[in-house]
């Protein structure tokens, strides 16, 4: 009959590395009458007269090797954590959820979001246990769910427990951080309204909507912005819109002179004029801007957009595109990025580029002015003489 019992750390076949530094060894067991060493690899050594065992999660001596040589290297450079095993999944999401509200950030949903999917696959798992190896079998696994996670998406995740990570480094909780998988992201939009197209959506809108698409559209400012904007933060007489820090997504201020726009200062005095309507006729104080008949804040019109969108024949358009038509028209109109990315708030030149979007009619036109510069030089004539101008008509030149 076969007799087996529980592996006992102590019982270890030792491979030592130096006398008095510790050992890599592997955990025996008893089958059929015998001991056999089975299992990962282990490492044992001493800290301040305590011994510590830790294992190697490989089932190679050459890992458990390495394993005691860091652990020895980082006692000499008194970096050692003694309790970092007792550190767990649950203690990491604890600390960058407190993070996250010791600094007031605004995507504390979203995080706690992605906390729950990591919690699935490493729930009560010690924190020195998630590997690289474990890491890319989460991303691997995630991507084959069905409906398939976002690259994006898990790429966020693995930002936000890399996070967590680094905090516990920090605190003192943890020697170090595994390494992170990369994952390659490519969702970059490129969706933009062209003449004509916006029009037709507006024409499918409610007047109350048509305002603030109009408004995202010239300005290139984010949703949230434009329908958290207050008649407080609008000043008529120095013509200005005013976004306080602490409610933009880069939490910088920001000011957009809507006086040098005429068709936007008419769309605010507008507003304002509905806004004062609506308070004669219903006893009520209108705050928001952009608001609906009843004087209330729009809080969001997806619903309505995506209706407008559809009867327009414009498939897959986003409120978005309106924000990359605002930077393609700056761009377009010759105005300098740093007073561009002043006006829409981008914080990086990086992520401004990515909404300076060129069509093919862009393309064409700026064709159109280099051959223009090419005709007016004579380069043009000076590489082509008459005799030898090709024929118009043949594509040879007129050899045929």
């Amino acid at each position: 009959m076969t007799e087996e019992r529980k592996a006992d750390p102590k019982a270890e076949s030792k491979k030592p590395a130096r006398r008095g530094l510790g050992s890599a060894y592997r955990q025996k067991r008893v089958i059929d009458g015998e001991r056999v060493e089975c299992g990962p690899w282990w490492v044992k050594f001493y800290h301040r007269g305590k011994a510590h065992r830790e294992s190697s999660h490989s089932m190679k001596e050459a890992d458990a090797v390495r394993l005691l040589k860091r652990r020895l290297g980082e006692m000499g450079a008194g970096r050692f954590v003694p309790d970092a095993d007792k550190v767990a999944f649950d203690d990491l999401a604890a600390m960058i959820v407190a993070d996250y509200e010791a600094n007031g950030r605004r995507s504390l949903p979203g995080l706690k979001n992605s906390i729950e999917h990591l919690r699935a696959a490493f729930g009560g798992m010690a924190a020195v246990a998630i590997t690289t190896d474990r890491l890319t079998r989460y991303v691997r696994d995630r991507q084959k769910e069905k409906p398939p996670a976002a690259n994006a998406t898990v790429r966020k995740e693995l930002m936000a427990l890399h996070r967590a990570f680094t905090l516990a480094v920090r605190a003192g909780r943890l020697m170090h951080a595994p390494a992170f998988p990369t994952i390659s992201v490519s969702n970059v939009r490129q969706g933009f309204f062209e003449d004509g197209e916006l029009e037709a959506v507006l024409a499918h809108l409610a007047p109350q909507y048509t305002a603030v698409v109009l408004f995202l559209a010239w300005t290139g400012w984010r949703r949230g912005e434009a329908l958290g904007l207050r008649w407080r933060d609008v000043d008529f007489k120095a013509g200005t819109a005013r976004l306080e820090p602490g409610t933009t997504k880069n939490d910088e201020g920001r000011t957009y002179p809507f006086a040098a726009h005429p068709a936007l200062a008419d769309l605010l005095r507008r507003q304002r004029e509905s806004a004062s309507r609506i308070e004669r006729e219903r006893g009520r104080i209108v705050n928001a801007v952009f608001h609906g008949p009843d004087g209330r804040a729009i809080a969001d019109f997806h619903d309505a957009w995506e209706e407008a969108r559809k009867e327009a024949g414009l498939p897959g358009r986003l409120i978005h595109d309106l924000r990359r038509t605002a930077v393609r028209n700056l761009e377009r109109a010759g105005v300098s990025r740093s007073v561009a990315m002043k006006l829409t708030g981008h914080k990086t030149e990086s992520v401004y580029r990515r909404y300076a979007i060129v069509s093919e009619a862009d393309l064409g036109e700026g064709v159109g002015k280099l051959a223009a510069l090419h005709a007016s030089s004579g380069s043009i004539r000076a590489a082509f003489p008459p005799e030898a101008a090709p024929k118009a008509g043949s594509a040879d030149g007129g050899n045929t």
